[in-house]
């Protein structure tokens, strides 16, 4: 008799083979989290040693541990880390720049209403010279933003083709000077101007010549003058290429040959002669 086999039930198991993965992401989620809650004082160097390992076990060495500006803080004394690891003073981090610019904005608009204030009255002085003696013909003064110009027609202190102050004219310089001595600390330049009339003597190879010689010699009267400081002065010679008027009439070159006398801004680019004899 042949015998008979009885196949024996075994009993059937789920799969559980998913547990293994599901622990390994709770065991990482919870290093993570330690690691979030940690960050108020964890030392940096160690912090980036460790949010490179974890971002190789997450994505292959790229994570989100890997961003570095990271706030950090802890000190129980109210101070801050910052990203190079010193100590930020939560109080030098409170103040606000825009407060320490809008107060430098107020210094200087102080300064400006300040020397407007003074160059306003010096032109309100020199104006009643100007009529006092009769001298409306030939000085006139301008103010602006940058400076106050008064400006000298030649015929007032010069002979034709000739760059020294003449006698009766010396008086006039001596007098600018005094009043300038009001404001020793504003920067005084002097330009000489010609009309396009070509000159070639002796003593003037051109009209560059002729402009340049006589801004110093009024220059050298104004200095005269021991209450002012020499190293806020210069001269400069521009001949006939700053024409105020054309020079194609008798009363536009007229206009045109001139000593400009500009009281500059402390604040305005005096450096500049080109900007200097425009500005008006």
């Amino acid at each position: 008799m042949s015998r008979k086999h009885r196949h024996e039930e075994h009993e059937e198991h789920v799969d559980e083979s998913w547990l293994i993965p599901y622990a390994d992401l709770l065991t990482l989620l919870l290093a993570l989290f330690i690691v979030l809650y940690s960050m108020n004082s964890v030392d940096v160097k160690k912090f980036e040693d460790m949010s490179n390992a974890f971002s190789i076990a997450l994505s292959s060495g790229s994570g989100i541990l890997t961003e570095k500006s990271i706030v950090r803080s802890g000190d129980d004394d109210g101070k801050k880390q910052d990203e190079a690891g010193g100590i930020i003073d939560s109080k030098e981090e409170a103040k606000d720049p825009n407060k320490e610019l809008s107060q430098a904005d107020k210094a200087m608009e102080e300064l400006m209403e300040r020397e407007q204030k003074n160059l306003e009255e010096l032109k309100k002085n020199i104006d009643n010279y100007i009529e006092k003696n009769g001298l409306t013909s030939d000085l006139e003064t301008k103010l602006n933003l940058s400076q106050l110009m008064i400006t000298i027609s030649d015929n007032a202190l010069f002979a034709p083709a000739q760059a020294n102050v003449k006698p009766e004219s010396r008086e006039l310089a001596v007098a600018i000077g005094k009043m300038l001595q009001q404001y020793p600390d504003y920067e005084v330049v002097v330009s000489g101007h010609t009309d396009t009339t070509p000159i070639s003597t002796v003593f003037f190879k051109s009209n560059w010549d002729l402009s340049s010689m006589r801004a110093i010699r009024f220059m050298d009267i104004l200095l005269e003058n021991k209450q002012l400081k020499p190293e806020r002065f210069s001269a400069i010679g521009f001949g006939e290429y700053r024409p105020v008027a054309d020079n194609k009439t008798a009363a536009g070159k007229s206009k045109n040959r001139r000593v400009e006398v500009s009281i500059m801004h402390t604040y305005s680019d005096a450096t500049n002669p080109q900007k200097i004899s425009v500005a008006k």
